[in-house]
């Protein structure tokens, strides 16, 4: 048995659609990131950097004590490894998913989370850090762009890495972004969209957070620590 520790923001919703597509048997148990239970005791333990997901495998490779993981790309690689599914075993085929893997960590993750930061949660507009981080998302969606109107998916097969960027593209509204400007893409993302897995794992996260909302106490404590405040 799997516990996964999550939340319905796009890092939880990569774990959940590759456990929904392998069928392991998991329990997830909720973080409300608004309330600050990401700042518990408990979940530190877990996750030490206070952030979603993480995961706890109680029956590890190898047996041995339970097994904790924390960040989302870390998981998906754990889990792939762990199955021998959705990643390549060897070769330029495996290092062609991982490194799609930590462009999305390293780059389509977190410029993307800018770009929701300044556009729908800072107190005021800053245009300049409004359009920074739109170009670079326009930028990063170009990129996506071009790479699909080579392969099927990401990496060629379907994989982690495709696991990991969907879940960044669904808000893409948000982002400023219109699929219909980036063909291939769009394909991709419609194909994705339609995996029984990804609708079941969307389903899920429908079910645990029924009020999608974020209101000034909340911003306080997503967007508010520092060093004080985090600390358990």
């Amino acid at each position: 048995m799997l516990d996964l520790y999550y939340w319905t923001t796009p890092n939880g919703h990569k774990v959940t659609i590759f456990l929904e597509e392998t069928g392991l048997p998991y329990r997830i148990i909720p973080v409300d990131i608004r309330t600050g239970s990401q700042f518990d005791q408990q979940f530190f333990e877990i996750s030490p950097n206070n952030k979603i997901p993480a995961l706890v495998d109680h029956h590890p490779v190898g047996n041995g004590t339970p097994l904790k993981v924390f960040e989302s790309g870390a998981i998906l690689f754990y889990l792939a490894e762990k199955t021998g599914r959705f990643l390549p075993q060897n070769g330029r085929k495996k290092y062609e998913v991982i490194q799609w893997l930590m462009w999305q960590m390293g780059g389509l993750g977190p410029m993307l989370g800018q770009n929701h930061h300044f556009s729908q949660y800072a107190p005021e507009p800053i245009p300049y850090a409004i359009e920074r981080y739109r170009k670079e998302t326009d930028r990063l969606y170009s990129l996506l762009d071009k790479q699909l109107a080579q392969k099927e998916y990401i990496a060629g097969d379907y994989s982690i890495a495709d696991m990991a960027i969907y879940p960044w593209i669904v808000p893409h509204e948000k982002q400023g972004q219109k699929l219909e400007d980036s063909p291939h893409l769009l394909r991709w993302f419609q194909q994705i969209q339609q995996r029984p897995a990804v609708i079941r794992a969307y389903a899920k996260g429908q079910q645990i957070n029924t009020q999608p909302s974020v209101d000034e106490r909340s911003k306080a404590i997503l967007f508010g620590q520092d060093r004080k405040t985090s600390a358990p």
